[in-house]
């Protein structure tokens, strides 16, 4: 008989405004509470240490698909279709499928060669900054990795506009104010998204390129690697997931950089900036058995949540974790997840980071920020509403 360490309550709403801005006291006060806490608002259990989400993300007891699929409301039926053919909630052997197709797109060598594409992408961006204060965001941190993305599937660029409100539109599922609205408009994104690629899929078998989509198209083809609805929904979450957390990476870095005298863009500051104010705060697991996780039970088929940014901030990590230092040596951060899950855009989306700073900082040498910013209501994702820029 296993006696288990009682989990500590923790009471925290996703949205309060103060938190939003700066959630990061709140996470350690959950961790001074243990490795794994009761998360009152959400019910459900929350590793808030890096041993713990480390465990979690990669411990194949647990996983990303309900024991009990959850009913599914007719208002979110596209929705919900496509989402049930994602791999971000598919297991084995299905998963390990899907995964093996995607990475041909992000292979070493196939995402070196994208660097010049994203340099040229950069300068063409800047080049269109306005003399007056602009938002960054709007002028560079989204169009850069959705016109990334699109090329390196094969979607037209010039679409890059719909593709981007469909994007947000679909992602506004996984915020915490998710209202009926936000069901509505996300299920008419779905439908809108399957509709323009069931359409450009259609001229592409007759004109094949070389490009990912080419290559998914000829694996669906072949009957055996690829379903039609697994095409759709595989293009939707590399477009969606390609530029999705960029965006946010990007602004939150330069709202860090800037006020600073950091320059010099390295892998090591590229981390720090990982690190120190992710993108994406939260991802949830379905334990499949009972699981001990450091002396905490979780139920089989309870869900928990693994607070990303609060493992990269355990002083058990390493030390002083508040402190943003580009010259610190980079440790395993969890911003990208771990276990088969982890994000399979990692490299692609470093180097648009890398290259994006890089080129802004060469061009523009005295760019600061014009006006405070603040972070969208938009938890799990912390990004800035805007940032408004002068140079």
């Amino acid at each position: 008989f296993r006696r288990y360490i009682i989990m500590k309550k923790f009471s925290q709403s996703p949205l309060d405004q103060s938190f939003i801005q700066n959630p990061y006291p709140a996470y350690e006060i959950a961790r001074n509470l243990g490795d794994v806490v009761w998360w009152e608002d959400y019910n459900m259990s929350a590793a808030v240490s890096y041993r713990a989400v480390r465990m979690i993300l990669s411990n194949r007891n647990l996983g990303v698909q309900a024991l009990v699929p959850p009913q599914c409301p007719a208002h979110l039926t596209e929705w919900q279709a496509n989402e049930s053919d994602s791999m971000l909630a598919l297991e084995p052997p299905r998963h390990k499928r899907l995964r093996g197709l995607v990475l041909r797109a992000f292979t070493a060598k196939t995402v070196a060669s994208t660097a010049d594409d994203i340099r040229a992408t950069c300068h063409q961006l800047i080049d269109k900054f306005p003399s007056k204060p602009f938002d960054f965001l709007n002028y560079f941190a989204r169009p850069l990795p959705v016109q990334i993305i699109a090329t390196l599937l094969g979607v037209p660029t010039e679409k890059c506009d719909d593709l981007l409100r469909w994007s947000n539109a679909m992602v506004a599922m996984y915020q915490s104010k998710r209202s009926y609205e936000i069901e509505l408009a996300a299920n008419k994104a779905t439908i809108d998204f399957t509709e323009f690629l069931e359409s450009y899929i259609t001229h592409r078998r007759k004109n094949p390129r070389s490009d990912l989509l080419s290559d998914l198209i000829a694996a669906e083809e072949a009957g055996q690697k690829l379903t039609g609805a697994e095409l759709i929904s595989t293009c939707i979450l590399l477009l969606n997931a390609g530029h999705e957390a960029t965006v946010h990476t990007l602004g939150n870095a330069l709202n860090t950089l800037l006020p600073t005298c950091h320059r010099s863009i390295n892998s090591e500051l590229i981390e720090e900036v990982l690190r120190y104010d992710p993108p994406l705060h939260v991802f949830t697991r379905f334990a499949y058995e009972d699981i001990d996780c450091f002396g905490f039970k979780i139920d089989k088929g309870q869900e928990v949540a693994c607070v990303l940014a609060s493992a990269n901030r355990d002083p058990a990590f390493l030390e002083n974790p508040n402190k943003f230092d580009p010259l610190r040596k980079p440790g395993q951060h969890q911003s990208f997840g771990a276990g088969i899950h982890f994000c399979v855009g990692a490299p692609l989306a470093r180097l648009e980071i890398t290259l994006g700073l890089e080129t802004l900082f060469e061009r523009l040498p005295n760019l600061k920020i014009a006006s405070p910013a603040s972070y969208g209501d938009t938890y799990h994702f912390h990004g800035l509403k805007s940032l408004m820029l002068e140079y």
